[in-house]
């Protein structure tokens, strides 16, 4: 799945040592709720075994590719959705891109050609993110992309021994989503 600047495409065994940066950065581990490192055997497993298949792990990532950098294909991030609902036609999303790459508009191209491949590919109803109060940089990205928000969780997250509220967003797919971006 390609856009102007990134493309989406299936882990490869050649993105282990990339993951096992990203999964293993505890300065991140808040993001997806992370408490301990993930072994390079295990993300292994994860890349060569998971099948890509949605209806059956209830899962799916995708790297991020920053496709026509100056200097060839990088690798900047991935996107995931997590708790695939099959019947009631929703996902959780998750993205992450890295550092040196944010503020480009990678993150909203990606989630972008997701919410496409989401809606046009998988016909879902709806996506929803779940972000911590404080991370206005993705609250910000989620809205400029569609997503309302939907819920307030006060005091559901223990960060650095205080606790923060966690916002729930979603964006539901209406007729002519499409045209409306």
């Amino acid at each position: 799945m390609i856009g102007t600047n990134v493309q989406l495409r299936a882990p490869e065994p050649s993105d282990v040592d990339t993951l096992y940066l990203w999964e293993n950065d505890p300065g991140i581990w808040h993001l997806g709720n992370t408490i301990s490192p993930f072994s390079r055997f295990e993300l292994e497993q994860f890349v060569l075994n998971n099948g890509h298949d949605i209806y059956v792990s209830k899962q799916l990532r995708f790297m991020v590719d920053w496709h026509n950098s100056p200097s060839g294909k990088v690798t900047i991030g991935n996107i995931d959705l997590f708790d695939f609902d099959p019947y009631h036609k929703r996902a959780g999303v998750g993205i992450l891109i890295d550092k040196p790459f944010r503020n480009h508009g990678f993150a909203s191209e990606a989630l972008q050609i997701l919410i496409n491949y989401c809606f046009g590919t998988l016909m879902m109803h709806q996506l929803y993110c779940n972000i911590d109060n404080s991370n206005q940089d993705s609250i910000r990205l989620f809205t400029r992309m569609g997503f309302k928000t939907c819920g307030l969780r006060k005091q559901w997250l223990l960060r650095n021994g205080y606790w923060a509220d966690e916002l729930m967003l979603q964006l539901i797919n209406t007729p002519n989503q499409e045209e409306s971006k």
